[in-house]
């Protein structure tokens, strides 16, 4: 997948950070933080490109990837105030409390197109999914939520799970019943988020495709307009 970009180059003390963001935004595409249950839902467009930003992420060790969502285009469901979603990995050391920072810093981006790798993406999540059945699986994915930001921090093999959960969603949710008419369909889950102690209900953020209205114009793959 191509993908176009906008990226930046910011400085915190002795520290520079690349940033990118996606050149458009993902209008129908929105996010709530999981308090205990977040969801992600979004169109065909949104849920396809985030796939490619997950694949992105994944082999940008050093890259803050930063998706604007908080001023999507509110859907007609869910609960919750609308965040951001920022992807990091662990190794990069960014505190959520640094953000708001940075995010001042987001102006007058460069251009940066860039292509993902679908085929390696999938190997790397085949990977992870044989190794998180094992009883000695600890690759959680640690989050966090501060200043209307979602944050999950992975590494590769996570990210490029996420991906394909994303492309999963993107592909097979217009086919899914009662879509046509602007219901949303559940279609994974992220369930390999860190948990917070004490018990209660697990954290979870559901994956949801919902097409953009009018949804008379929406017609699900494999059928004729109007049927």
């Amino acid at each position: 997948m191509r993908l176009r970009l906008r990226q930046f180059r910011l400085r915190t003390g002795p520290h520079e950070h690349r940033v990118v963001q996606p050149r458009q935004p993902l209008r129908h595409t929105t996010l709530r933080a999981p308090e205990p249950i977040g969801m992600l839902l979004g169109d065909h467009d949104g849920l396809n490109r985030l796939a490619g930003l997950f694949s992105f992420a994944a082999y940008s060790r050093h890259t803050i990837v930063h998706v604007p969502l908080r001023d999507s285009v509110p859907p007609d469901e869910g609960h919750g105030e609308p965040v951001d979603l920022v992807l990091v990995h662990d190794t990069l050391g960014l505190r959520p409390s640094k953000w708001p920072e940075l995010r001042r810093g987001l102006v007058n981006g460069t251009p940066l197109t860039v292509r993902t790798d679908e085929a390696r993406t999938a190997r790397d999540a085949t990977s992870w999914r044989a190794r998180c059945g094992r009883a000695d699986f600890d690759e959680e994915v640690r989050h966090a939520t501060h200043a209307r930001t979602f944050f999950l921090f992975g590494c590769r093999d996570v990210f490029a799970e996420i991906s394909m959960s994303c492309a999963y969603a993107a592909g097979w949710g217009p086919r899914q019943k009662g879509v046509d008419k602007g219901r949303s369909a559940y279609m994974t889950g992220l369930t390999s988020l860190v948990q917070e102690p004490g018990g209660g209900h697990p954290l979870e953020l559901l994956v949801c495709f919902k097409p953009y209205p009018p949804y008379a114009h929406f017609v699900r793959p494999g059928r004729r307009g109007g049927a």
